[in-house]
């Protein structure tokens, strides 16, 4: 009985399932100073311990999942299978199995995409740049992308936004120092420098992204304070500033056409019996 090797449903999609067994995968040993790798391939960034890895298990168990290829010219492009083939180059392997495909660059491209997505193996920011690549290299919308790659739209729409960060948080993610859910909320703040201290706070004090969440919706609140206090007529803001010395405790003051309100905060039964005892009442 032939043994399938396991590739996932996305691309179980594009490579016929005949061909896919050991047995025959054999009959296509080729030299492996033959093969290249992809220019266009979406992982940019391997392991070594994991490649070295790989390489100690093909060497006990050999290399169970041949690695397709695309014939150009004289030699073949890898389009699934690279950390395979690294791990084989490791060993001094003269040889590897292959598959040996005619495909399109949008089928390799779909296919090493595919493969990666679902081994997890790449990057936010590898995914993203890959995902800008199909849409507009071959005029696909999102949906359709979607459909092709099994991803929601939403996910994928996520996943782009990240294109947006400034370069050293973008290469954070790429390091994995920060994650995919850190860059989103990362999003929220256009200023570049506040952008990459706030990461840099992430990586020094390991905040959780509710951490973060918590931090700019604190600076932010900071933010529209001071710009409220900057908006007030300067008679006012005197007496914002001095009732909070007198009481101790935060007050606000808004104005509109000479009405409006005084709030006083307090933070506990104690603290409001203090500020009472002020105003002697």
């Amino acid at each position: 009985m032939s043994k399938k090797f396991a590739l996932g449903k996305g691309l179980g999609a594009l490579i016929p399932e005949d061909i896919n067994n050991k047995e025959e995968a054999e009959k296509n040993l080729i030299s492996i100073n033959l093969i290249r790798s992809n220019d266009e391939q979406p992982r940019k960034n391997f392991d070594d311990d994991k490649i070295a890895e790989l390489a100690q298990s093909i060497k006990e168990h050999g290399i169970i999942q041949p690695i397709i290829v695309n014939k150009k010219d004289d030699y073949y492009i890898i389009v699934a299978g690279e950390r395979r083939w690294r791990a084989a180059k490791l060993l001094g392997l003269k040889e590897v199995p292959v598959l040996v495909m005619d495909l399109s660059e949008k089928n390799i491209l779909e296919i090493s995409l595919i493969e990666n997505i679902q081994r997890q193996d790449l990057n936010p920011i590898e995914e993203a740049i890959a995902y800008k690549k199909l849409l507009t290299d071959f005029n696909l919308t999102q949906e359709e992308l979607s459909k092709r790659i099994g991803k929601s739209r939403v996910s994928i729409t996520n996943t782009l936004r990240l294109m947006n960060l400034c370069d050293t948080v973008k290469q954070y993610l790429i390091d994995e120092v920060i994650t995919e859910g850190h860059g989103r909320v990362l999003l929220s703040i256009t200023n570049e420098k506040l952008q990459c201290e706030l990461a840099q706070k992430v990586i020094d004090e390991n905040l959780s992204v509710r951490d973060l969440e918590r931090l700019i919706k604190s600076l932010n609140s900071e933010k529209k304070e001071r710009k409220r206090k900057t908006e007030l007529d300067p008679y006012y803001r005197d007496i914002t500033e001095r009732l909070q010395d007198y009481l101790g405790t935060k007050v606000s003051i808004s104005n509109k056409n000479n009405k409006g309100k005084i709030e006083i905060e307090y933070y506990s039964n104690e603290d409001l019996q203090r500020i009472l005892e002020i105003m002697n009442l």
